[in-house]
């Protein structure tokens, strides 16, 4: 495998001992740092694919938000070629899944009272298996997944699940496999050298025992499906499920809801919103450990300005700066997408200045941008005056890009974001975050993926 790095001048094919480091997030500094050498835009060959991966700010704006329309698509891999749904469909089914998801999920309840109270049940659960501990050293991970899982499924089939049940348990496993089985080499071998692979590859079908939780999830959604037919009554949709249904039942010829179509979008909406949102709020808690100072002054404004006596609502991040701050500071510091995902150029166009051929694939290191010191005062600390004017106030900033942008921005935005700032708000109000006794330091190196990922980790929710 090669890299071809490509400046202003190209210069000649150099060999380079890794072949996985692409799109994989933990690569995401190095293409940083390799950006310091030779430019914000260079080539990298994977295989026979050249892939040009962009860096910093404005790179990125320029390609996803300038020029959103140029580079709209994903790249059909060997190891995709058979997807559909919305993460990695093209074209017609693109558009009008997306298109039908955003107004389904607006119609739902994204941001309106009816999914807060989904998040914030959710949140009181959480609060109480926590609280259960008596401040007893715990691992968090599968409490906040139970709870973001159960708020996504309210969204999908109308209702939660309880921890115990066995489809939990395959919605579980299933969330997760996907992801992980994504940030291994062996999708990006597959894709460089298919015929190779399928030839090699004891240890590559190996890698693919992890998506039987990934069937297990498409069969539990399948069963959803089944149970919705036998009630569902047109023009009454309570959940995701009964809306498509509806839009099924239309029967237009040029339509793409199709039963297979409806099993994938689905799934995609869990991977999306699933770990993304857990590990988020896992890093949340741990930077809170880190900075004992900073959730000392969470605690302190919530007590002065929400008090114990409501729930929290989503609309009170406007009269919350430093707690807001500090989630968009989360968000902003872990960089669990750090890699975002490949686009394909659908028509000759420029970037920089620079030309880009149709069909040439993009790579934006939306690392580079959550870290550019061009638009970040102090961007290798933790710091959430990044999101503060002098008075205090709340202050969005234009490089705040963990979701990516243009018209591939994450689906589950809003959902993500509502769910991290009520069930943030609640344990936040509810507990003081500490180590283990005897623990002395805290390890903020993620491990990788397709996202990133603190080290499993135990702490005390000690009761405030």
């Amino acid at each position: 495998i090669y890299f071809i790095i490509v400046t202003e001048v190209p210069i000649e094919k150099k060999t380079c001992p890794t072949c996985s480091c692409v799109c994989t997030s933990l690569c995401a500094l190095l293409h940083w740092q390799m950006a310091r050498r030779h430019g914000n835009m260079y080539t990298l060959w994977l295989g026979q694919t050249p892939v040009i991966v962009l860096n910093g700010f404005q790179a990125v704006k320029d390609a996803l938000i300038s020029h959103s329309e140029d580079f709209v698509e994903r790249p059909i891999t060997p190891f995709l070629r058979d997807i559909i749904g919305i993460i990695f469909a093209n074209g017609h089914t693109w558009k009008q899944q997306r298109r039908f998801s955003l107004m389904t999920l607006r119609n739902l309840g994204l941001g309106k009272r009816t999914l807060e109270e989904w998040i914030q049940g959710q949140a009181q659960l959480l609060v109480q298996t926590f609280a259960r501990e008596k401040g007893r050293p715990m691992d968090p991970s599968v409490s906040i997944l139970s709870s973001i899982n159960n708020v996504i499924a309210a969204v999908l089939f109308g209702h939660c699940f309880s921890s115990e049940d066995e489809s939990f348990q395959q919605l579980f496993k299933g969330s997760r496999a996907m992801a992980e089985f994504e940030g291994t080499i062996w999708p990006r071998l597959y894709d460089a050298f298919p015929t190779l692979m399928k030839h090699l590859s004891p240890m590559f079908m190996r890698s693919l025992l992890a998506l039987t939780h990934m069937q297990d999830l498409r069969r539990l959604v399948k069963d959803e499906i089944k149970s919705h037919q036998n009630s569902w009554v047109p023009e009454k949709s309570q959940d995701f499920i009964d809306s498509y249904l509806s839009q099924m039942w239309k029967d237009n010829p040029a339509s793409t809801f199709k039963e297979n179509n409806m099993i994938q979008v689905i799934t995609d909406l869990f991977i999306a919103g699933s770990d993304t949102t857990t590990i988020s709020l896992l890093w949340a808690i741990l930077y809170m450990m880190a900075h004992p100072e900073i959730q000392e002054r969470v605690q302190e404004e919530l007590d002065t300005i929400i008090g114990s006596s409501r729930e929290i609502r989503y609309e009170d991040r406007m009269i919350l700066p430093y707690t807001n701050a500090v989630l968009h500071e989360v968000l902003r510091y872990s960089s669990i997408s750090a890699t975002g995902v490949i686009r394909k150029c659908t028509k000759d166009t420029t970037v920089q200045g620079f030309p880009v051929s149709k069909g040439t694939l993009i790579f934006p290191n939306l690392f580079s941008v959550l870290y550019d010191p061009d638009h970040w005062e102090t961007p290798q600390e933790f710091n959430p005056s990044h999101f503060l004017d002098k008075a205090g106030n709340f202050l969005n900033k234009e490089a705040f890009l963990p979701f990516s942008a243009g018209h591939r921005v994450c689906l589950g935005e809003q959902l993500a974001k509502t769910s991290l700032f009520i069930m943030f708000s609640s344990i936040l109000r509810a507990f003081t975050f500490r180590l283990p006794e005897g623990v002395k330091e805290i390890n903020e190196k993620p491990i990788g993926g397709f996202i990133l990922q603190p080290e499993p980790y135990k702490m005390c929710a000690v009761p405030r």
